[in-house]
C-alpha cells in the first residue's frame, strides 16, 4: 500500500517492521511510517512535533495523574461516607472499574491515535445517522471536563502553598483572593512551560518523575514509622453517615477516588506528538494505570491507618489541607511538614503543566474539526512553535474567569469545577458505549495494534456499567436530606451546559461540524 498524498507522499507501509522509521524531518515531525498512515487514514495534517517516546509519555501521564498526591489531598474526604473501610475498599473498586475503562480506550486509541480522543472515536464508531450529534456532545463534554479540571488542579496546587504559609505563620488566614491569585499565577507559569520550554518538556518529565517517586516513598515511610497506627478495624469498620445503608453511603463516597483516578484519556490527546503512537500509546496507558493505581492505593491506605482517632479535628484544620495536619501530628516538626507541603505543591504544579498540555490539545483538536465558535482561531498552530498557542491563551482566559468565583462564591466555584468529573465521565461513557454497541451489532473495527479480541465485549460491558453507576452518584449530595447549602448543585450546571451546547449545535454547529468520520479514508 502506497499513499500519494501531501500528508504522507510516497509512504510505503507494506511489510514495515514496527521499529522502522524514516529519516530526517519525517522522524522528527511526521513520526514513523505507521504514524503517517494513521494520519492519512484519519484525514489529518501533521502539525505538531512528535517529541514523545514511551518513557517520556509514561512520565508525562504519571505526573498528570498525580495519583498519590490526589489520594493524599482528597482521600480523607471519603471518611464522611463509608469511613476508613469505605475509603479503602471503594478506592479498590474504582481502580478495577477504571482499569476496564482504560483498556477500552486503549483499544480505541490504537485504532485511531488522534488528539481528539473520545469525540473522534464516537464519530467513527457510532451509527452514521447519530455520529454527528453524539460526537459533538462528546467533544463538548471532554472540552469542559479538561478545562475545568485544569482550574481545579491549579487551585489545589495553590492550596498546598497556602497550607505551607499557614503552617509557618499561625496568624495567617487563608482567603479567597489569595487562592484566586495562586490559581492564575500557577496557570500562567504552566503555559510558559508549554510554549517557551515545550521542547524540553519530555526531558523534564523524567526529572519530575524522580521527585514524584522520592516524595511518595518519603511521606509513606514517615507516616508509617512516626504516625499513629490504626488496627484491623481500619479496614472493617464502615460508616453509613445517616443514609440507612452502608453500601449506599460507600457509593456516595465514590467521589473522592474518582477525583484521584479520573483522566484515563490524558495520554490520548498527545497521540499526534508521539512516535509510533498506535503501538506505544495503549501500552503506555496500561503501564501508567498500573503504576498510578498502586501508588494511589498505598497512599490512601497509609492515610487511613495513620490519620489518628480524632478525624473531625483533622478535617477542620486551619491549615486548609487535612493531610498537612496529619503529617504535622505524626512528625511534630514544622521543618519536615513544611518540606512535604512545598514538595506536594511543586508536584501539583507539575501536574498542572501537563494538564495545560492535554486541555489545550483537546481544545485545539475539537476546533480543528469545527466543533466550537471561532474554530479557525483556536485551531491555528503558529509556524515555528509547533504548539497550539491560541488554544492555550483561551485556556488561560477560562482559568482567570473561573478563578474569580473563588473570591465571590467558593460554592459556585466548586459547582463549576465539578464539570471536570461529570464532563469527563460522560465523554468516557459515550465513547465506550458506542464501541460496545458496535460489538453488539457485530460490525468490524478498523485494524489496530492493541486488540482486546473476544475479551473486548466483557471489558466494554463492565466499563459501561461502572461508568453508569459513577455518573449517577456524582450528582448525589454528601449527606441525606440536605438543605439548600448542602445540596449537590452540580446537576444544575451540568444540565445548563448540556442545553447550551445542544442549542448551539442545532442553531449553528450542525452546519459547521461534520464530525471526524467525514474525513476518514476507508480501506486504509
Amino acid at each position: 500500500m502506497v499513499f500519494d498524498d501531501a500528508k504522507g507522499a510516497g509512504v510505503d507501509v507494506d511489510g514495515v517492521e514496527l521499529t522502522d522509521v524514516t529519516e530526517g524531518a519525517v522522524e522528527q515531525k511526521l513520526g514513523t511510517k505507521y504514524d503517517q498512515r494513521d494520519m492519512v487514514r484519519m484525514g489529518k495534517r501533521q502539525e505538531l512535533r512528535r517529541n514523545f517516546q514511551f518513557f517520556s509519555l509514561f512520565g508525562y501521564a504519571v505526573i498528570l495523574g498525580c495519583t498519590w498526591e490526589w489520594g493524599l489531598a482528597s482521600g480523607v474526604f471519603s471518611l464522611t461516607n463509608g469511613g476508613t473501610a469505605g475509603a479503602i475498599w471503594m478506592f479498590l473498586v474504582v481502580c478495577l472499574g477504571m482499569f476496564f475503562v482504560m483498556l477500552s480506550m486503549a483499544e480505541m486509541a490504537s485504532i485511531a491515535p488522534t488528539s481528539g480522543g473520545q469525540y473522534h472515536w464516537v464519530s467513527e464508531f457510532s451509527p452514521a445517522r447519530h455520529q454527528k450529534v453524539l460526537s459533538y456532545v462528546t467533544g463538548w463534554f471532554a472540552l469542559l471536563g479538561w478545562q475545568t479540571s485544569l482550574v481545579g488542579t491549579a487551585y489545589a496546587a495553590g492550596q498546598q502553598f497556602e497550607a505551607a504559609a499557614a503552617l509557618s505563620n499561625p496568624h495567617y488566614t487563608i482567603k479567597g483572593w489569595q487562592g484566586c491569585l495562586f490559581t492564575i499565577a500557577l496557570t500562567a507559569i504552566s503555559i510558559f512551560f508549554n510554549t517557551v520550554l515545550f521542547r524540553k518538556l519530555p526531558l523534564m518529565e523524567g526529572i519530575i518523575v524522580v521527585f514524584h517517586t522520592v516524595g511518595f516513598l518519603a511521606i509513606v515511610v514517615v507516616l508509617w514509622v512516626m504516625g499513629p497506627r490504626g488496627g484491623a478495624e481500619t479496614v472493617t469498620t464502615f460508616s453509613s453517615n445517616g443514609w440507612g445503608s452502608t453500601g449506599l453511603s460507600c457509593l456516595v463516597g465514590l467521589l473522592s477516588p474518582i477525583i484521584t483516578l479520573v483522566g484515563a484519556d490524558s495520554q490520548c490527546h498527545l497521540s499526534e506528538e508521539l512516535h509510533n503512537a498506535a503501538w506505544v500509546l495503549p501500552r503506555a496507558m496500561v503501564a501508567t494505570a498500573t503504576a498510578n493505581y498502586i501508588m494511589g492505593f498505598v497512599m490512601v491506605l497509609t492515610i487511613m491507618f495513620t490519620i489518628g482517632p480524632d478525624t473531625s479535628t483533622v478535617l477542620a484544620t486551619p491549615l486548609g489541607a487535612p493531610w498537612v495536619q496529619i503529617v504535622y501530628n505524626a512528625t511534630n516538626s514544622y521543618a519536615a511538614t513544611m518540606t512535604f507541603a512545598l514538595l506536594v505543591g511543586l508536584l501539583f504544579t507539575c501536574c498542572l503543566i501537563n494538564n495545560v498540555t492535554t486541555a489545550s490539545r483537546q481544545l485545539w483538536s475539537f476546533a480543528r474539526d469545527g466543533g466550537i465558535p471561532y474554530s479557525s482561531v483556536f485551531a491555528r498552530v503558529r509556524p515555528g512553535w509547533d504548539v497550539p498557542v491560541n488554544a492555550m491563551a483561551f485556556t488561560l482566559g477560562i482559568t482567570v474567569v473561573l478563578s474569580l468565583f473563588i473570591i465571590g462564591s467558593p460554592v459556585a466555584f466548586s459547582i463549576l469545577t465539578s464539570l471536570s468529573l461529570t464532563g469527563l465521565i460522560s465523554s468516557y461513557l459515550l465513547a465506550v458505549g458506542c464501541v460496545l454497541a458496535k460489538r453488539i451489532r457485530g460490525e468490524q473495527f478498523p485494524p489496530g495494534r492493541f486488540n482486546l479480541g473476544k475479551f473486548g465485549f466483557v471489558c466494554n460491558g463492565i466499563a459501561v456499567c461502572f461508568l453508569l453507576v459513577v455518573w449517577v452518584f456524582m450528582f448525589f449530595p454528601t449527606a441525606p436530606d440536605p438543605g439548600a447549602a448542602g445540596m449537590n448543585w452540580s446537576v444544575v450546571i451540568y444540565g445548563f451546559v448540556v442545553i447550551l451546547f445542544t442549542l448551539y449545535f442545532f442553531i449553528r454547529g450542525k452546519d459547521q461540524y461534520a464530525g471526524p468520520v467525514a474525513y476518514v479514508r476507508k480501506g486504509i
